[in-house]
């Protein structure tokens, strides 16, 4: 504390040495005169800034459209009175996750449906459809739900990886600016602003730009995620209607 009390004091000291060339308050002049390593560390914030937003735009997007697809396939589901209608519908919404759940759920009704006719000997259109087990088509409905959620979850890792690592690499191009602050400080043998402020201001843009990636990032990872929990949940709902109306219908 006592260092670093002498250095912020050092600083407010003006012995009338000459400002570098050059130097500004222009933040495109600052990164340009920043050294090698803080426009490397830039260039790499710049890239995962980049990269998150168009994740982000993009699940924003999908979401949107998923959510909506959603919504149509259950009122089509609901107004249906045999899964081979649904099934047919299934095609014009492929963005919907409760597609995948019905289309698994559907796959392993038909085949049952042909084990009990090859066991019973009786065509299936002879007679109304049994189930063997409930509980395959519950299993087969948990594991399609369970590959939807994976497939909305996609990309989602590089968000959180995203908020959670650019703040410190920011923070590295800060403390190498600031060493180097220090150092010009010991060449020049000068505390005045003008000399060590351009330094410290560009150390300090690397901070500001693993913030400027960290933040959004942070939010949309937040929000992107809980409508990936209430999706889940609606795939969830979807399964117990699917099981209650094959309860329903053959057993």
């Amino acid at each position: 504390m006592h260092t670093l009390g002498s250095f912020v004091l050092a600083l407010q000291v003006s012995d009338g040495a000459a400002p570098l060339p050059g130097a500004g308050t222009d933040v495109v002049q600052l990164i340009a005169q920043a050294n090698p390593l803080n426009q490397a560390v830039l260039a790499i914030l710049i890239v995962f800034s980049v990269a998150s937003w168009a994740i982000i735009v993009y699940k924003t997007i999908s979401f949107r459209r998923s959510r909506e697809q959603s919504r149509r396939f259950i009122d089509a589901f609901r107004k249906s009175s045999k899964f081979s209608e649904v099934q047919v519908v299934c095609a014009t919404l492929p963005a919907s996750p409760l597609v995948g759940v019905f289309q698994a759920g559907f796959a392993e009704l038909n085949a049952q449906f042909r084990l009990t006719s090859a066991d019973t000997g009786v065509a299936a259109t002879a007679s109304r459809p049994l189930l063997k087990s409930l509980t395959a088509v519950d299993r087969a409905l948990l594991r399609a739900a369970s590959s939807e959620v994976g497939k909305l979850e996609r990309r989602l890792t590089f968000l959180a990886t995203t908020a959670s690592i650019t703040p410190f690499i920011g923070l590295f191009g800060t403390v190498v600016g600031i060493m180097l602050a220090f150092f010009r400080i010991g060449q020049t043998g000068s505390t005045n602003l003008a000399v060590v402020g351009p330094g410290i201001s560009e150390a300090l843009i690397a901070t500001a730009a693993g913030l400027f990636a960290a933040i959004p990032a942070v939010y949309f990872y937040n929000s992107l995620t809980t409508s990936v929990k209430g999706f889940a949940a609606e795939m969830d709902d979807f399964s117990l209607e699917f099981l209650n109306i094959a309860e329903r219908n053959f057993t």
